[in-house]
Protein backbone atom coordinates (compact mmCIF):
# COMPACT_ATOMS: atom_id res chain seq x y z
CA UNK A 1 0.00 0.00 0.00
CA UNK A 2 1.25 3.40 -0.77
CA UNK A 3 0.41 7.38 -1.38
CA UNK A 4 -1.19 8.35 -4.36
CA UNK A 5 1.01 11.38 -4.43
CA UNK A 6 3.79 8.42 -4.79
CA UNK A 7 1.96 6.73 -7.65
CA UNK A 8 2.57 6.16 -11.48
CA UNK A 9 0.94 8.50 -14.03
CA UNK A 10 -1.73 7.19 -16.17
CA UNK A 11 -2.22 4.04 -14.04
CA UNK A 12 -4.93 2.41 -12.78
CA UNK A 13 -5.11 2.02 -8.40
CA UNK A 14 -7.68 0.53 -6.71
CA UNK A 15 -8.34 3.34 -3.28
CA UNK A 16 -7.30 1.29 -0.40
CA UNK A 17 -8.02 3.46 2.09
CA UNK A 18 -8.32 7.23 3.36
CA UNK A 19 -5.17 8.16 5.58
CA UNK A 20 -6.41 11.05 7.52
CA UNK A 21 -6.49 12.09 11.12
CA UNK A 22 -9.35 14.78 9.78
CA UNK A 23 -12.95 14.33 9.68
CA UNK A 24 -13.64 17.12 6.87
CA UNK A 25 -10.50 15.53 4.32
CA UNK A 26 -12.27 12.50 4.49
CA UNK A 27 -15.89 13.65 3.75
CA UNK A 28 -14.50 15.49 1.55
CA UNK A 29 -12.92 12.83 -0.44
CA UNK A 30 -15.67 10.42 -0.04
CA UNK A 31 -18.15 13.37 -1.67
CA UNK A 32 -15.64 13.06 -5.03
CA UNK A 33 -16.39 8.99 -4.91
CA UNK A 34 -13.13 8.58 -3.63
CA UNK A 35 -13.92 5.61 -1.22
CA UNK A 36 -12.23 2.38 -0.57
CA UNK A 37 -12.76 -0.04 -3.86
CA UNK A 38 -13.33 2.44 -5.78
CA UNK A 39 -10.66 3.09 -9.13
CA UNK A 40 -8.38 5.89 -9.47
CA UNK A 41 -5.95 7.38 -12.42
CA UNK A 42 -3.81 9.93 -11.89
CA UNK A 43 -4.21 12.17 -15.36
CA UNK A 44 -1.50 14.80 -14.66
CA UNK A 45 0.38 16.18 -12.08
CA UNK A 46 2.13 20.07 -11.88
CA UNK A 47 3.94 21.09 -8.78
CA UNK A 48 1.98 20.24 -5.88
CA UNK A 49 -0.97 19.90 -7.31
CA UNK A 50 -3.03 16.69 -9.06
CA UNK A 51 -5.31 16.01 -11.59
CA UNK A 52 -7.10 12.79 -11.00
CA UNK A 53 -9.91 10.76 -12.69
CA UNK A 54 -12.63 8.71 -10.49
CA UNK A 55 -15.91 7.56 -11.89
CA UNK A 56 -15.54 9.36 -15.01
CA UNK A 57 -14.92 13.02 -13.15
CA UNK A 58 -11.42 15.05 -13.37
CA UNK A 59 -11.03 17.01 -10.18
CA UNK A 60 -7.52 18.77 -8.83
CA UNK A 61 -5.85 18.08 -5.11
CA UNK A 62 -3.46 19.31 -3.90
CA UNK A 63 -0.33 16.82 -2.76
CA UNK A 64 -2.19 16.95 1.23
CA UNK A 65 -4.77 14.85 -0.29
CA UNK A 66 -2.90 12.89 -2.38
CA UNK A 67 -0.99 12.07 0.65
CA UNK A 68 -4.14 10.91 2.49
CA UNK A 69 -5.52 8.25 -0.27
CA UNK A 70 -3.42 5.17 0.16
CA UNK A 71 -3.70 3.12 -2.84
Amino acid sequence: MMALSKAMLNTTYTVNCVNTDYEDIREFLFTLGCYPGEKITIISKLASNYIINIKDSRYSIDEDLADAIMV
